[in-house]
């Protein structure tokens, strides 16, 4: 009979022990390990309602004050593989959800520095895998059961976005809770259907987040750059996601000319060519070009002349999202389009320190709004931009799935609470590992206090014993535990449930890595001919091959 597997018999006794001798799969996951708890550690302070803001220096020298996971994500030049690939991961948490970037890289750290400990005990990295691979599909069984309310479609959501806004805005946040509520409700079909896309945020230096307004149609913020500033009726729109002007990537940088005819002959021609391309768009009745590109200033003394509108967007967003609500499509080159978009009117807009074009059009449903945000800084902007963003994002998810779990950390210990009681009960690896995930979860609530300023271990006493009394809606607040579902803080269980996943995989991945290999480029190169002479010495030699 085969002897029984030691980490399977007595695995609590390993894990005080320390293993010396560690094997190359198990150097590569502590290497990772370390990358990933330095990427984890960067985001701690950002997490939560209560998170603090970072002066980030970009690579071009470009200072940003955020304290948004998903900014200093992509800011942020990383070289090792492991923490690439939880950055392309929860980044892709933020594009689905707009939720839930820092607790993916949170929950994988904590994961990953529970892996470590498992390992160093000697458990082998098969039955790490194993064991958190059931931990995780018991977990996403576990949150539907810990769902405490349901968003009913005509219900008010005041209360569900409340927690979204407060954790990217530092004031102001029940003025701008109502903003994105109003919006929302106001732009939704009869049906109850939401389209996100018909919503758009436009930020306009100047006053306050208290003057923050909502105005029907889709604003670009700036100025027209002719002389034309509204078109009034019959407007036909082409969107452009380039610069206004001839554009061929065969072009000189420089033209070279030699006389004066030369010059004459280039000035004639940059005038027939700018005159060609603007006169075809006239031709098809286009009077509004949206640009994302420098504008040619030939090209548009000839767009003022056939009463063209000339916008410039500031970001391809705001093309793309012109694109969705006209239904039309985003060209690389300025030629005619196919389909032309139509609005009621394109005006602009004053607003004290700042300008926007606004587009009307009829709508047969719900209308397109616009969430216009004043603000003093541009920092306080970005904050109030991606407040609202988010509570948009969390009103998109729960009109796909109105389901609502407590937030503030409560269902991390509900979660905790669940796997710990499962892995007491088993036996063998797969029960410990359990508990690893359980106290990787518990990590999360004690972030979360000590981001507001509380004794973290104090606060997870406190909370342990309100869930093991069968209250689990208790969570972190600013001053001790707080009933989250009375306080209104939630969390929708679709971002829960792919954050959980996201994580997991992410670690189930890193944990069955075995080496890290890098190719490097060759810094010499070798002629074909000396390759083969060098191969016929070889074999006329063999004996320098054999000698050791």
């Amino acid at each position: 009979m085969a002897d029984p597997d030691p980490s399977a018999v007595n695995f609590p006794q390993l894990m005080n022990k320390e293993i010396k001798c560690l094997s190359k799969q198990e150097k590569s996951l502590l290497g990772s390990v370390a990358a990933i708890k330095t990427l984890a550690g960067i985001l701690r302070s950002c997490y939560g309602p209560y998170g603090r803001l970072k002066y980030l220096v970009t690579s071009q020298g470009k200072t940003v004050c955020t304290g948004y996971a998903a900014t200093i994500l992509g800011a942020l030049e990383l070289e090792h593989p492991a923490a690439q690939l939880l950055r392309e991961a929860a980044q892709t948490q933020a594009e689905n959800s707009g939720d839930g970037t820092a607790f993916v890289v949170l929950l994988a750290g904590a994961l990953l520095e529970q892996a470590e400990a498992m390992v160093r005990a000697g458990l082998p990295h098969s039955r790490v895998r194993e064991a958190y691979a059931i931990a995780t599909d018991e977990a996403l069984k576990i949150l539907p059961t810990l769902v405490v309310c349901s968003l009913d479609s005509l219900e008010n959501p005041t209360w569900a976005l409340r927690s979204a806004v407060y954790t990217h805005s530092l004031s102001h946040h029940e003025y701008l809770t109502n903003l994105v509520t109003q919006a929302c409700r106001d732009s939704r079909d009869p049906d109850g259907s939401f389209h996100p896309e018909r919503l758009a945020v436009c930020s306009v230096p100047g006053a306050g987040l208290g003057d923050s307004s909502l105005i029907p149609g889709l604003a670009v913020y700036g100025a027209p750059c002719g002389k034309i500033t509204a078109i009034l009726e019959k407007v036909k729109v082409a969107l452009y996601s380039c610069p206004f002007g001839p554009v061929s990537p065969h072009t000189p940088a420089a033209a070279h000319l030699s006389s004066s005819e030369d010059l004459i002959n280039h000035k004639e021609g940059e005038e027939r060519l700018a005159s060609r391309l603007v006169g075809q768009l006239a031709a098809v009745g286009i009077n509004v070009v949206v640009v994302w590109g420098q504008i040619n200033e030939i090209c548009l003394l000839h767009a003022d002349r056939h009463d063209i509108m000339v916008v410039q967007a500031k970001s391809r967003r705001q093309l793309v999202q012109l694109s969705h609500v006209m239904g039309i499509t985003l060209l690389p080159f300025l030629i005619p389009p196919i389909v032309a978009g139509e609005c009621v009117k394109v005006y602009t807009k004053e607003m004290a320190l700042g300008l926007a074009v606004v587009f009307e059009w009829n709508y047969l449903f719900a209308p397109a709004i616009t969430v216009i945000l004043r603000g003093s800084t541009d920092e306080g902007l970005k904050g109030a931009e991606q407040a609202v963003r988010h509570a948009i994002n969390t009103y998109t998810q729960l009109s796909q799935d109105p389901r609502l779990l407590p937030g503030a950390g409560a269902t991390e210990l509900a979660l905790a609470k669940e796997l710990s009681e499962l892995g007491s009960q088993l036996e063998g690896p797969n029960g410990p590992g359990i508990l690893a995930f359980a106290r990787a979860l518990r990590s999360l609530p004690v972030i979360l206090a000590e981001n507001a300023g509380v004794p973290g271990a104090d606060i997870l006493a406190q909370l342990q014993g309100h869930h093991q009394a069968g209250n689990t809606v208790m969570g972190v607040g600013d001053e001790g535990t707080i009933n989250a579902t009375q306080e209104g803080v939630f969390d929708p269980l679709t971002v829960k449930t792919q954050g959980i996943r996201v994580a997991a995989d992410v670690v189930l991945e890193l944990v069955t890595v075995d080496d890290i290999l890098i190719a490097k480029k060759s810094g010499e190169f070798i002629n074909p001919k000396d390759r083969d002479s060098e191969s016929d010495n070889l074999k006329q030699h063999p004996t320098s091959l054999n000698n050791n």
